[in-house]
């Protein structure tokens, strides 16, 4: 399995780090693409410690929406120079939240845009995150960008994945797909094709049932590899087998050690 999107920099691995890796290895676990925002502008290496520090790791770099404020243009500078780091395969989590506010939305819609150029320079695919934006997440994205990515942590409807489905986008689910009213959210788990599918733990936050309300950690994939198995009539096994395809065909393909005939080979 790849966990797809966790923040394994956060506070509450710093007492058990190795042995949290340790256990999402033994649970089967074997890439993990860590998230960079971090604490947001100017600290913006947070995945790539993690991607130098632990084989299997690859990161991200980008401001969250929350920390759009924060931004400067020495911010963006050193993105377009992060971006060229080989451990980096993708830029995010970026886009719009209009849950907190945290950032005026004005600003948050800049600093997406900006970021959106500077992943389009390096060619490198995109993580989404939209709370409660989804429309003007979409028309950002209709308007400024072509390049497919990852919706992270999807979590809506039928109609909102034929929707990103058609921006080119791959569609990443985590443990609220366990939770017993995601029914909407399974329906749309249902019916996205098999070459499009991811999953994730967004560690620390929205562990999987059983381990809900407890700290999430890549361990808990399985959890919701079996229930996304579970809603689309399939084993788990090639839940899995499909999800670590997409992943390495959307972020690792061109870059070194990773050819299709490879990836065949599994």
């Amino acid at each position: 399995m790849i966990d797809s999107h966790c923040h394994l920099d956060h506070e509450k691995f710093q007492g058990d780090l190795e042995e949290t890796v340790a256990r999402a290895r033994a649970a089967g676990v074997e890439r993990f693409l860590a998230i960079g925002t971090g604490e947001g502008p100017p600290h913006l290496e947070a995945g790539l410690r993690l991607a130098e520090r632990f084989d299997g790791f690859f990161a991200t770099v980008g401001v969250h929406p929350h920390d759009a404020s924060k931004a400067v243009a020495e911010t963006f500078a050193r993105l377009r120079g992060l971006a060229k780091h080989p451990m980096v395969v993708a830029f995010g989590e970026i886009g719009l939240d209009y849950h907190y506010d945290f950032s005026p939305r004005d600003v948050q819609a800049s600093v997406f845009i900006q970021q959106l150029e500077i992943a389009r320079e390096a060619a490198l695919p995109i993580v989404i995150h939209t709370r409660e934006a989804w429309a003007d997440t979409v028309r950002v994205l209709r308007e400024h960008w072509n390049g497919g990515g990852i919706m992270h942590c999807f979590t809506g409807d039928v109609a909102q994945a034929r929707e990103a489905l058609d921006l080119g986008f791959h569609l990443a689910f985590g443990g609220v797909i366990t939770f017993p009213k995601s029914d909407e959210t399974r329906a749309a788990a249902r019916m996205v094709p098999d070459d499009r599918l991811l999953v994730e733990t967004d560690a620390p936050y929205l562990a999987p049932a059983p381990h809900r309300g407890k700290r999430n950690e890549p361990s808990f994939l399985a959890e919701t590899v079996r229930k996304l198995a579970e809603v689309r009539g399939a084993e788990p096994a090639r839940i899995a087998e499909i999800t670590t395809r997409n992943f390495e065909r959307l972020c690792l393909a061109g870059r070194s050690g990773y050819t299709e005939e490879s990836d065949e080979q599994r």
